[in-house]
């Protein structure tokens, strides 16, 4: 008889690796299922809500840093903004999103291994999005404050410019899915400044876009004589930065033409910086909106200069009279009227700054029923939207807490007529019981189903969107302008539509809210009607394009004619 001697030590070792390889097998399963799952993301279903909070289930896992573990000083507190871009001109919107990181003489602690960086999500078209940093090399390391966005060198595809505490960046689309750095190329580094908002515009109407950029302040990290409840210094211990206006050679390159064109900025501490031509002489304005000191209002002579009208205008200083902390700019026609009038957002009570023709403006914010229900809340991003396509543009403003890590909750002002506003955020969605640290948003139309949509940029925590599940209920048209002899963004561009007895008249815009930028195509709401009876396009270069009898629940490409 013949015994099989069996060796443990084999036998125990031959079990082992089955077992990790069994292990591994598993494990590796679970990961591509994970994996796979991620890739297969759906976005839920509607619920009754008019506004419905999705962020994680569509994929925006965006957490923002502010460099280090405590919030201590007013660079941490100052950022952050995000922008809808079609990065790759897919017909669907993408998200980049700005971030902190750590910096020497800024951050406390140790440098973390992994430093936190930009973002950037492309729009899957299926509802959610997909992080595609890594690839399309826009990760950072920068500081950012902000973001806009426009094709400088009119080549089809959009380009990105970042507001950093640093440098500034400079990101040209290559077309394939990837950016370069050109920052130092086109001459538009800004010397390390604070820059917080900037805006690109075309302000001599060749064609070509310039770009404002807003600085804020000398930030001294060793200064700190302050009143301790407040927890650090605030703009007004430091010296302000002076803003730059740049122009577009034309030639990949930009030229420093802040003196020259008049732009004389002694003492501003620039936060949001929003461009319109508010006299509507053809030539785009420029408003900047300055933390604690008196706002700009840059009257654009021609292309040929500019000259402050802040003060004269009624749009320097608030209802009260005063300079307040002003944070964002945006324009719109709320009235219906045919003027573009101004939302400031600030720590109190905003200002709605009502254009009466003239090149003068008054602050209605009071009697229009805003600032009482913002006195509680420190105001950021603020935003024109027409939310439910009624045909006339409510307000969007994101809250958070200044100087302290503090939630507010945001809010959703309806315009309902007769230069009156109604807070009804509680009434749209649990989402604006949340208390969140908010900075800036940015809205668009996401899913390309004919309603806008916001994307919410909270500092030192995770990002929020709110799919508008119900504003598609009435009807709308969105353009998506191309321009030739003008810039190719159409950037300038006043846009009016006519329905029966209604006109409405907007223009396009780069910037709006908080250091942000909303979608790039125009968005009106028109109620019931099926159709619009014409559709006026005033270029740039001065060509006026009519279009007459449009159905109304499309995406309209408008080329300007050659």
């Amino acid at each position: 008889m013949t015994y099989l001697k069996i060796n443990r030590s084999f036998v125990s070792n031959k079990l082992l690796t089955l077992s990790v390889s069994i292990l591994l097998f598993v494990t590796a399963c679970q990961s591509n299922k994970n994996t796979e799952s991620k890739q297969l993301l759906t976005p839920p279903s509607a619920n009754d809500a008019f506004y419905q909070e999705i962020a994680d289930e569509i994929g925006l896992d965006f957490v923002h840093s502010i460099g280090d573990d405590e919030l201590s000083n007013i660079v941490e507190s100052s950022g952050v903004g995000a922008a809808f871009i079609d990065f790759d001109q897919d017909g669907f919107i993408d998200i980049y999103a700005c971030n902190g990181t750590w910096r020497e003489n800024l951050s406390s602690g140790d440098k973390p291994k992994n430093p936190s960086h930009n973002h950037l999500y492309k729009n899957m078209g299926n509802g959610t999005f997909r992080d595609v940093t890594e690839q399309a090399k826009v990760g950072g390391p920068w500081y950012g404050m902000g973001i806009t966005v426009g094709d400088y060198d009119n080549d089809g595809f959009p380009d990105i410019f970042l507001s950093n505490f640093g440098e500034n960046v400079l990101l040209h689309n290559n077309g394939d899915g990837t950016f370069t750095d050109e920052s130092e190329s086109a001459g538009v580094k800004g010397g390390g400044k604070f820059s917080v908002g900037a805006s690109w515009l075309d302000f001599d109407n060749d064609g070509f876009l310039d770009l404002y950029v807003g600085n804020y302040l000398f930030f001294d990290p060793e200064y700190d004589y302050y009143y301790a409840p407040d927890g650090f210094p605030g703009p007004l211990a430091y010296d302000s930065q002076p803003d730059i206006l740049y122009r577009n050679n034309g030639d990949g390159t930009f030229e420093d033409v802040t003196q020259a064109m008049g732009i004389e900025d002694l003492d501003g501490r620039a936060m949001g910086v929003g461009i319109a031509d508010y006299n509507a002489d053809g030539f785009v304005d420029i408003y900047v909106a300055n933390d604690h000191t008196v706002n700009y209002l840059w009257q654009n002579n021609q292309g040929k200069g500019f000259t402050d009208v802040g003060t004269m205008s009624g749009t320097g200083f608030s209802q009260s009279g005063e300079a307040t902390v002003s944070m964002s700019v945006d324009f719109a026609d709320f009235n219906g009227d045919g003027l573009l009038d101004i939302f400031i957002s600030d720590d109190t009570y905003c200002s709605l700054y009502k254009n009466l023709g003239g090149n003068v403006f008054s602050d209605i914010s009071y009697s229009a029923g805003i600032s009482v229900a913002s006195g509680q809340f420190v105001g950021w991003s603020s935003s024109f939207l027409d939310f439910d396509n009624d045909g006339d543009v409510d307000i969007f403003k994101s809250n958070g807490e200044l100087k302290h890590l503090y939630g507010h909750e945001d809010q959703l002002f309806e315009n309902i007529g007769n230069d009156k506003f109604e807070d009804i955020s509680v009434d749209l969605s649990s989402y604006f019981q949340e208390e969140n640290v908010g900075r800036g948003a940015c809205t668009g139309d996401y899913d390309n189903d004919g309603d806008l949509d916001i994307f919410i940029m909270n500092i030192d925590g995770a990002c929020k969107f709110i799919r508008n599940n119900k504003g598609n209920q009435n009807n709308w048209i969105e353009f998506s302008l191309q321009g030739t002899k003008s810039n190719r963004d159409g950037i300038g561009a006043l846009v009016s539509i006519t329905c029966g007895e209604t006109k409405q008249v907007a223009q396009k815009k780069s910037t709006t809210g908080y250091l942000s930028q909303g979608d790039p195509r125009m968005h009106f709401g028109v109620g019931k009607s099926e159709t619009i009876d014409l559709v006026e396009v005033k270029w740039p270069s001065g060509i006026v394009q009519k279009i007459a009898n449009i159905q109304t629940n499309q995406i309209l490409p408008i080329i300007e004619p050659e």
